[in-house]
Parts: structure tokens; C-alpha cells; sequence
């Protein structure tokens, strides 16, 4: 069973990256009316007598997002019913279902009644949440067998109260990179890394849609060096750990590839391409704080008893 728990955990876990781009790709490309003001049918049809791009794109992120449905339920009840007992499983299955579920309604009701700027840039949050819960669920499933040695891993109050704060913050991060796109702020600033290179304090006569994306931007930039001050702790003090040590390395690579294809987006004048690795590069990033997270509280549990 622990065989088909894995394959069966690897599968949803891609399938959650193909709903993250799918969604992402539905933001960028302005595809989120493709099937009219019909939810889950296109246009009221079950079989669309109009095809057009947007519709295509819409409809492949709907029967995606079905089909990963499904599977997750499925991964959710084998894994509660054969490794419940290890004490991060079952909240887990719940949260990736409960997830799954509201990121669904909250795309349905976009679609049926539309919803603000601001609402509509928590979704790509609420699709975070379920990718990293998913993600951590399959890690744990991996670490039945110990291919993962997290047994002797203690990470101090200090790091633990960091780490949460981080993660925290990157979503405040996400948040404000998802209303960028979803105000059409994007292209808005000439010049990188400021509105204006050439005036680069000039806030005062920012458009609201280039004050969104400054501010994005600024939030970014504080996450970024957050980020490589966090790192530099990590490979002081958790050197001899393989997970932290190799977790750490791989999420200073990730923040760092965060920030390039930033820039790229505004180099490239929107390249769909880098937008969506743009998007993808931040889900790795906040499922690896997610792990991290994980590995706290069992930090934390220890240091009760």
C-alpha cells in the first residue's frame, strides 16, 4: 500500500502544478470569461459549439482541476485510513480536500458573478495553500520508509518563530504579485528595478496601478533579502542536518530565480513563458517554507514534552 500511496501522491502533486499553471494561465491570458457566465458547463453546453482559444484554456483548467479532485480525494482517504497514525496526516488530508474544494467555488462564483480585483488575487493564495498541503502529504508518505532522516532534526524557538513569520510574509508577497495581474498592473513601470530608473523617487505621481506594482515590488525586494539573511542562519547552525542544509540551498535558489524571472517579466514585456515559471518558482518556494513549517511544529511538540 505504501507503493500505491506513493505513486498515487507523485500524481497529485502534478497534477496540482498543471492547476497552478492552468489557473495562472487563465489570470494571464484573460481566459477566466472563455466559457461565459456558465460554471462548470461551457456556455450552458456540455460539448461548446463556439471554440475559441479562451475557451480551450478555461475548459482544460476546469476538467484538469476535476480530474485532480478526484485524485486528491482519493490520496486524502487511503492515507488517513493507512498511515493516520503518523500526526501531520490527517489535517493534511483535510486541508488538501477543504482546499481544493474552496479554490473550485471561488473560481466558480468568479465566473458566475464576479468578484473584485482584490478577491480575485486571493485564489492564486487559496491555490498555494492546497499545492504546499498536497506537496507535504506526499512528503510525509516518502518519509514511511525514512527516505527522508528528519528524526533528529530540532530546530530552535527562535528559527521556528521565524520561519512562520516568513512564510506569513510570503504570502503577503503572492497576494500583491496576484493583484498586479489582476489590476493590470504588469507592464505599468517603463524600467526595472523602479517605476522609473531615472526618477526613481518620484512616488508622488504614480498611478494607482503603478503604486500596486511598486509596491509589489518592495515587498518583494524585502522578501528577497529576508530570505538570504534566514539562509545564512540556516547554514550556520543546521549544517550536519541533510534536510535543512539541502532545504535551505534549495530555497536560496528559488528566491533567487523568483526575483530574475521578475525582472524578466518586465525585460520581456509580458512573456507568457516566464510569467507562468514566474508563478511556479513561488509555489516551490512556499510549499518548501510549508515543509519547514511542518518540521517546527514537531520541533515544537518535542520541546513541550
Amino acid at each position: 500500500m505504501v507503493r500505491t500511496l506513493k505513486w498515487l501522491s507523485v500524481t497529485a502533486s502534478i497534477i496540482m502544478v498543471f492547476i497552478l499553471m492552468g489557473g495562472a494561465l487563465v489570470t494571464k491570458t484573460d481566459s477566466g470569461d472563455g466559457c461565459g457566465k456558465s460554471w462548470p458547463l461551457c456556455h450552458g453546453e456540455l460539448i461548446p459549439s463556439e471554440i475559441t482559444p479562451e475557451l480551450i484554456i478555461e475548459l482544460s483548467h476546469r476538467v484538469v482541476s476535476g480530474i485532480g479532485g478526484i485524485v486528491i480525494l482519493a490520496l486524502a482517504y487511503l492515507a488517513w485510513k493507512h498511515i493516520g497514525h503518523i500526526r501531520e496526516v490527517k489535517f493534511l488530508s483535510f486541508v488538501s480536500v477543504l482546499f481544493l474544494i474552496l479554490q473550485g467555488l471561488i473560481g466558480a462564483a468568479a465566473v458566475r458573478w464576479g468578484q473584485s480585483d482584490f478577491v480575485l488575487a486571493l485564489h492564486f493564495g487559496i491555490s498555494l495553500i492546497s499545492f504546499a498541503s498536497v506537496f507535504l502529504l506526499s512528503l510525509l508518505i516518502f518519509e514511511v520508509d525514512k527516505k527522508l532522516d528528519t528524526e533528529n532534526l530540532f530546530i530552535r524557538k527562535k528559527h521556528r518563530i521565524e520561519i512562520y513569520l516568513l512564510t506569513i510574509y510570503t504570502l503577503i508577497a503572492v497576494y500583491t504579485g496576484a493583484l498586479v495581474r489582476h489590476t493590470n498592473a504588469n507592464l505599468v513601470c517603463a524600467d526595472w528595478p523602479f517605476c522609473f530608473n531615472d526618477s526613481p523617487f518620484a512616488i508622488s505621481d504614480y498611478s494607482f496601478e503603478q503604486a500596486v506594482q511598486m509596491g509589489h515590488r518592495f515587498i518583494a525586494g524585502i522578501l528577497f533579502l529576508w530570505t538570504i539573511t534566514f539562509f545564512v542562519r540556516m547554514m550556520k547552525q543546521y549544517r550536519d542536518n541533510q534536510v535543512m542544509y539541502g532545504g535551505s540551498i534549495f530555497m536560496i535558489i528559488l528566491i533567487t530565480l523568483q526575483v530574475i524571472f521578475g525582472a524578466l517579466i518586465i525585460f520581456t514585456s509580458l512573456n507568457l513563458g516566464v510569467a507562468l515559471l514566474h508563478a511556479l518558482v513561488i509555489s516551490c518556494f512556499f510549499a518548501l517554507l510549508c515543509y519547514f513549517i511542518l518540521l517546527s511544529s514537531r520541533s515544537a511538540s518535542e520541546e513541550s514534552k
